[in-house]
């Protein structure tokens, strides 16, 4: 049997340049999602003059068409066998299409009707998302792919999502620094057009580089994938394979999780901005500066999610970290309303709320960390109950879910600026209190409401700890047991015994 394709991957230890190369990927991803949550709805509402639900319902529209996207891609690039293995192909091939097109959503044509402005926001948001996913959902597939190790796919996916966050704040610090920064025809830079144009001409570029030098920095990786049996892929068995997916209650769990953590993350991020410019009344140049305070969170998720993941366990930290997120997030809000928070224009202000940014920051991501290692032991559960690996399906599920979870926040933030009859063209200072206070109370009761039920959805996640993963992998090697050892395998990498494939069987 020496020869036979490898079904499963080694529990190994990935190389350091492989952990940035592939982490560094996420920067597309994360300007991409940090422009579509903070800018975008403030662009198309304050600069391009279209009504904020209406752009919200846009955003939600164009995200759950588009989700439908992500399965179709998953399934496609699980079933695709070529030199450069499942995923490879599909990342090289989103590059371009990516950058040309985000770099079109910002550029509307201003002249034109509101119908004519609202028909190209949302081609375009789809478009963008469906090109995007091209890259992501197979660029996702690839983390259980490269390490079936309980701990070594936390620590990899630390990488991810701290490039991710980098990217979107870095982008974020620039924007508001530079090309936001106050004029004499704009004193309030987040309305000037020009910024904008700069803007998305510079994340195009950013977006573009990075999926190359992560596909180009992980291609040398391809040898030591899973090697397995060419399929064909028809449009029926894409939907029967998306249905199965959901049989997993492992999959649910988590797809009901994500439902609303993602929920909360579209409403903070796009209510954000509003918060710092007209609530907290802070100029642009500060906002951006407040981006280091989300830059230091990410560093400590980027430390303790691997810490928790093996010293209590990836279910524990997830439902500890997303029960403090909310404690975080509204306490700054519930203490001026209060009368006990440091008013605007103070120093302490200056202080207080970049710290609150980083604790809910390092939470948040701590929790997408440890959710994404989870979602990633899935797969051996699946395959150990199907006999299929069927990774892009799983991360397409839950790239579906996030987008339209998402969305849902960015709408509701639309839904609840229009109900609380926020102006458009404001001026910070000039909103009436009563506007704001509405505003600040209902993100509050939803942040808390919903983020608890994604702690107590965590708490029902049906797979064990690290050791039932290991007795799994043992189960899947004597699966496997005829396959040949990787190619550099067991010189380059420590492989655990579980895992390790062994001939003569």
């Amino acid at each position: 049997m020496k020869g036979a394709p490898m079904v499963a991957p080694l529990a190994r230890k990935l190389r350091f340049g492989t952990k940035l190369a592939y982490g560094f990927g996420s920067v597309a991803y994360g300007i991409k999602d940090n422009g579509f949550s903070t800018l975008l709805l403030l662009f198309y509402n304050q600069v391009v003059g279209l009504p904020a639900d209406g752009v919200g319902l846009a955003i939600l529209v164009a995200l759950i068409v588009d989700a439908f996207v992500d399965p179709v891609i998953g399934h496609m690039s699980d079933r695709l066998r070529t030199r450069w293995g499942r995923r490879h192909p599909f990342m090289y091939m989103a590059a371009v299409p990516v950058g040309a097109l985000y770099l079109l959503l910002w550029l509307p044509p201003f002249a034109a009707s509101n119908g004519a402005k609202f028909a190209w926001l949302f081609i375009m948001a789809i478009l963008v998302r469906a090109a995007i996913s091209c890259y992501e959902v197979p660029a996702s597939a690839l983390a259980p792919e490269l390490t079936s190790d309980y701990n070594e796919r936390t620590s990899l996916l630390a990488y991810r999502y701290l490039f991710g966050w980098l990217g979107g704040i870095t982008m974020f610090l620039i924007t508001f620094l530079v090309f936001l920064a106050p004029t004499d025809a704009y004193p309030l830079g987040q309305l000037n057009p020009a910024g904008y144009r700069t803007y998305a001409i510079v994340a195009a570029v950013g977006i573009v580089v990075a999926i190359v030098v992560s596909s180009l920095g992980t291609h040398r990786e391809i040898k030591h994938l899973p090697q397995l049996s060419a399929v064909t892929t028809s449009l029926s068995g894409t939907l029967t394979g998306v249905f199965a997916a959901l049989r997993n209650r492992a999959f649910r769990v988590l797809l009901l999780s994500g439902v609303f953590v993602y929920t909360v993350q579209g409403l903070t991020v796009a209510l954000t901005t509003y918060f710092n410019t007209y609530y907290w009344e802070f100029p642009a140049v500060v906002i951006g500066l407040f981006s280091f305070g989300v830059i230091a969170g990410a560093f400590v998720a980027f430390a303790i999610a691997p810490a928790l993941s093996r010293r209590v366990g990836k279910v524990r930290a997830a439902v500890a970290c997303s029960a403090l997120v909310p404690v975080v997030a509204v306490a700054p809000f519930v203490g001026r309303e209060l009368g006990v928070f440091p008013g605007n224009g103070t120093t302490a202000l200056l202080v207080v709320v970049p710290i609150v940014m980083a604790l809910q920051t390092a939470l948040a991501a701590t929790v997408n960390i440890i959710g994404a290692s989870m979602m990633s032991d899935v797969v051996e559960d699946e395959q150990e109950r199907t006999g299929q690996r069927t990774e892009g399906l799983f991360f397409a599920g839950a790239f579906f879910m996030g987008k339209c979870a998402t969305g849902l926040g960015i709408f509701l933030s639309g839904a609840i600026l229009a109900f609380v009859h926020f102006p458009a063209g404001a001026t910070p200072g000039a909103v009436e209190g009563g506007v704001l206070t509405r505003l600040a109370l209902i993100y509050s009761g939803l942040t808390v409401v919903l983020v608890w039920l994604a702690s107590f959805a965590y708490s029902r996640f049906p797979l064990g700890g690290q050791r039932e993963h290991e007795q799994r992998l043992a189960r899947l090697g004597v699966a496997v047991s005829a396959a040949a050892p990787l190619p550099g395998s067991e010189a380059e990498y420590p492989v655990t015994a579980a895992a390790r494939p062994r001939s003569g069987v």
